[in-house]
């Protein structure tokens, strides 16, 4: 999640508050040496589809047998539940990348909230405040 989701939802979030096509210099003026991946090589508009893809990806990286959660307790990948809210985020990632593929930035504002709630419904069930009750 820390690893991969977050970062990946984070750009994806981006078009709520710039312009993707709207290039932005890279500190320093060397996106090869850029660690923000909207100013870097693959900037913009494809940083946006690459967050898509990653996002939609990482669904396959939380079924894998064996999984654990931060707090080191055995990811509930035989749960019905869990197995829906995996194919909800990457539902939302193939959205997401049909949109920055298209550089639709209405549509991407919109698939914000679809992204969010995505993970928003595998949280309220397995992220309750408390880290002791993490994936129980």
């Amino acid at each position: 999640m820390r690893g991969v989701v977050y970062p990946a939802a984070n750009v994806v979030f981006y078009p709520q508050f710039e312009d993707p096509g709207v290039p932005k210099p890279a500190p320093g003026n060397d996106p090869a040496m850029a660690t923000d991946p909207l100013v870097s090589v693959f900037g913009g508009w494809q940083a946006i589809e690459n967050a898509a893809l990653a996002l939609t990806e990482s669904a396959n990286l939380l079924l894998v047998p064996g999984r654990v959660c931060s707090n080191d307790a055995p990811a509930p990948i035989a749960d019905p539940a869990w197995s829906m809210f995996v194919q909800e985020l990457r539902d939302a990632g193939l959205q997401a990348y049909a949109a920055a593929k298209a550089k639709d930035r209405d549509k991407m504002i919109e698939l914000s909230n679809t992204v969010n709630d995505a993970c928003v419904h595998c949280h309220r069930k397995w992220r309750p405040r408390t880290t002791a009750n993490r994936c129980k």
